[in-house]
């Protein structure tokens, strides 16, 4: 038999229970109760940013193709308006698609080049007049670029005169203006990454015979490769929808860019209600090589952002 006697339980006072019972339960961290503004707010920019692209395809596919009948969502899906672009021989949607692929292709390239030559000089050499020609790129980017303008028109229309290949109303006239006005930017953001890179691997190449131009072109444009890709596709989106020195110098028709050619199918008509669906269905068009470009390259745009502006 058991000496201790049979233990009694502790009451818990009834008061204790309905304080316990009165305080509000708190939301657990990460709950929807504390984040809920957070995914009203993410709804309200995504409703924002995507209602012109949605009105945008809309009037592309609505068959009416007047901005007075346009409709967020079109009872009727037709092509009509896609036909009607590429039908009409007065404006020629097709030229002016393939001039804006050329021009920006070829100067999204030749700027990549020249500025990755002038990063290279900048990062590996020491020269005398380094440090002012860095801070004299950078001073350019501050003035207005409306300021070039008339000196750059100027300047062309004689060029013109002696070399008719590269002046007024040509496209390589066009890409040699757009290549003197990016490269400070590009150069600082190139320069930036290529300090990233160990000079121990220039001085090994070096011990073994490699001049400066091998290991540039065989070494170090492999290892910068996503800050290449970075400013090909910086250059490539502006020079692709550059509307105001592209209308200064491209005249004619068959020689003019999308913005110009879009722009002159909306305001030097006339009829801006008339020719709304074929515009919108030649926009949409011309926003696909940018997002494919977004697209295929979303790696090497972010690390190549994030790695040469860190350093």
């Amino acid at each position: 038999m058991s000496t201790f006697p049979d233990a009694v339980p502790l009451a818990v006072p009834h008061s204790v229970d309905k304080a316990e019972s009165a305080q509000p339960v708190r939301p657990r961290p990460g709950s929807f109760r504390r984040v809920w503004w957070r995914h009203g707010l993410a709804i309200l920019a995504l409703v924002w940013s995507l209602f012109p692209i949605v009105f945008i395809i809309s009037a592309a596919l609505n068959p009416s193709g007047t901005m007075n009948t346009a409709e967020l969502f079109p009872n009727n899906i037709s092509m009509t308006n896609y036909d009607a672009l590429f039908s009409d021989t007065a404006r020629p949607y097709l030229s002016w698609y393939k001039n804006s692929m050329i021009i920006a292709g070829s100067g999204s390239l030749a700027s990549v080049f020249i500025g990755a030559c002038a990063a290279y000089a900048f990062s590996r050499m020491r020269f005398t007049g380094r440090r002012p020609g860095l801070f004299a790129l950078l001073l350019l980017q501050m003035f207005p670029a409306l300021l070039a303008f008339v000196a750059l028109y100027v300047t062309f229309v004689r060029v013109g005169n002696i070399l008719p290949a590269i002046g007024i109303n040509t496209s390589a006239g066009l890409i040699l203006a757009y290549l003197g006005g990016a490269m400070g930017a590009n150069v600082w953001l190139l320069k930036g990454y290529f300090d990233t890179v160990p000079r121990e691997l220039d001085e090994a190449a070096k011990v073994d015979g490699a001049s400066h131009a091998r290991i540039f072109f065989t070494m170090t444009l492999r290892l910068v490769m996503p800050i290449l890709v970075t400013v090909f596709m910086l250059s490539f989106v502006g020079l692709f929808g550059e509307f105001l020195l592209a209308s200064i110098f491209l005249r004619d028709v068959d020689s003019q860019t999308l913005g110009v050619g879009l722009w002159s199918m909306m305001n030097v008509t006339g009829d801006r209600n008339k020719y709304f669906g074929q515009f919108c269905a030649g926009a949409m068009l011309a926003s696909l090589p940018v997002v494919l470009l977004y697209l295929g390259f979303q790696k090497q745009l972010v690390g190549g952002l994030t790695q040469g502006s860190v350093k």
